[in-house]
């Protein structure tokens, strides 16, 4: 007897349908035979499935048994194909009717006993689910509650195999899962971090507003304990919350990377921070693997990326960067698959002036040689400076600073500026695919960012003198526009574009 159960392979960030087909009553001895490209996961689901059947009071297997995962050329891995081959197999076995499975999308791992246990992409699935039409998909509990964010799809959640069995064959009700929460109940991340903490430094948090209103990147330079990673951590704090699409998308990566399977759901007002360590490879930053999964970057998706120690991190590492800033997504080739991760994300990144970390630092004296400093800031290299729209120093603090009893401005009061900014950007794309001005193509640069002929006479004088490039004259004129936007100006006036230049002195005077 021939029975089929709708399940999902995952593909990058999204997934895509998979048939598990079990035809049983061949000739031959009783044995079971999986096709279909599975990888050892897969096929080690044979043992576990036979075992959670026995152990939950079932023996399908009376004949010799093929389970084809179709289709042939689409590699399978993980074991979310537990529950959909076990009710095949029972179907296959009249144990149940087969017609009952049609209507639904299945996934998950099965224990020894017969347990449902949650699995990775789950929001994923739940999409496809969505695409194909289906009725509903059943998965376990905790991959339920994840995929239940996804509208319009009805999700049921099984404890075990007995249930799922009781619940195809109209004995149990269906148990659905309700959309709710979006993670509201979860305690934010990073939350108690708030730039009322962070004493002193105007021009620092100056900068990380205007870089946050516009989503530029940001690269802090200055002696150690200056407050840069003090100032880092609370970046996410003033963004504003992801809309519902970006959060999905957030939530998506996080469950591709296994990462809420036995973590809770992410925070549904905040966006993604990494801070990877200056040791990272080139694989764990970009993604990679046999089956290339997501890296560093796709996981600060939609947010941060924190870089400290700029300079100590590998030159290779640093220039892989340079084309998922550009682009906004990263290829990754293995001999399994070709895939694309997202990866728009804001980068901050913090370095000491030289290697001894003291240049100009007016009460500790620098021990660096001329060469030593070319050397260290050399690491850097010039094509991934100039992809970074801000260049600010943040001096060392005063004894006065530190001892000073007043606090900073809060995150909320900063928060409340860089809102208003991103509404006017909001306002200004539209339905594009553009919502930021550090986004903004070519044609919207001449479009929104117009100057007047003295306003470009000086621009390319100061570009002259500071030896700039082409790209960090387009990323001067964004960072204008952000500059304009919080100060509610419909056009560039002669101060922003000052402010602007100001931050790019940095990329050829010090560097």
């Amino acid at each position: 007897m021939l029975a089929a159960v709708t399940s999902a392979a995952l593909v990058g960030i999204h997934a895509e349908s998979v048939q598990v087909e079990v035809n049983s009553n061949e000739e031959g001895e009783p044995r079971l035979i999986l096709v279909g490209l599975p990888d050892a996961a897969v096929r080690e689901s044979c043992d576990r499935v036979m075992t959670a059947l026995g152990n939950s009071g079932y023996d399908p297997l009376r004949t010799r048994t093929t389970i084809n995962l179709a289709p042939g050329d689409l590699r399978k891995e993980g074991p979310m194909y537990d529950l959909p081959i076990a009710l095949g197999l029972l179907a296959a076995a009249g144990e149940v009717d087969a017609k009952g499975l049609a209507p639904y999308l299945i996934a998950g791992e099965l224990g020894l006993s017969g347990e449902a246990r949650p699995i990775r992409g789950a929001l994923a699935i739940a999409r496809l689910a969505n695409k194909l039409g289906k009725t509903g998909i059943i998965l376990p509990s905790v991959s339920a509650d994840e995929a239940a964010l996804v509208p319009d799809v009805p999700v049921y959640r099984v404890d075990n195999l007995e249930q799922a069995l009781e619940m195809v064959r109209g004995v149990r009700p269906l148990v659905r899962v309700e959309r709710a929460g979006n993670g509201e109940k979860m305690p934010a991340r990073g939350a108690g971090l708030d730039f009322a903490d962070l004493k002193g430094q105007p021009a620092l948090r100056r900068a990380i507003e205007v870089a946050v209103a516009g989503a530029h990147n940001l690269l802090i330079i200055g002696p150690p304990g200056s407050g840069k990673s003090m100032a880092a951590k609370r970046i996410a704090g003033i963004m504003p919350p992801p809309t519902q699409e970006e959060y999905l998308e957030v939530l998506c990566i996080q469950s591709i990377a296994g990462r809420t399977i036995r973590g809770p759901a992410w925070p549904r007002d905040q966006r993604p921070f990494r801070a990877p360590h200056h040791t990272v490879s080139d694989a764990a930053l970009l993604g990679g693997g046999a089956i290339p999964g997501p890296g560093e970057i796709s996981l600060a998706h939609h947010g941060v990326l924190f870089l400290d120690e700029l300079p100590e991190f590998r030159r290779s590492v640093l220039q892989v960067l340079r084309q998922p800033l550009e682009d906004g997504e990263v290829s990754i080739s293995r001999r399994a698959a070709k895939l694309t991760f997202p990866s728009q994300f804001m980068l901050v990144a913090a370095m000491n002036p030289c290697p001894c970390g003291y240049l100009g630092d007016p009460r500790h004296r620098c021990r660096c040689s001329p060469t030593m400093i070319e050397r260290y800031r050399s690491r850097v290299g010039g094509p991934l400076l100039d992809r970074i729209d801000i260049h600010v120093e943040a001096p060392a603090l005063s004894i006065g600073e530190l001892r000073s009893a007043a606090l900073g401005e809060a995150s909320e009061a900063i928060r409340a500026r860089v809102l208003a900014a991103r509404a006017v950007q909001q306002l200004r794309y539209g339905h594009t695919s553009v919502t930021v001005n550090a986004r903004m193509t070519h044609r919207q640069i001449r479009e929104h960012c117009a100057i007047s002929a003295a306003q470009a006479d000086f621009l390319q004088s100061a570009m002259e003198r500071l030896s700039l490039s082409a790209r960090a004259y387009d990323r001067i004129l964004k960072f204008a526009r952000t500059i304009a936007d919080l100060a509610a100006a419909p056009a560039i006036e002669d101060a922003h574009l000052l402010e602007a230049i100001n931050y790019r002195t940095l990329d050829r005077a010090v560097f």
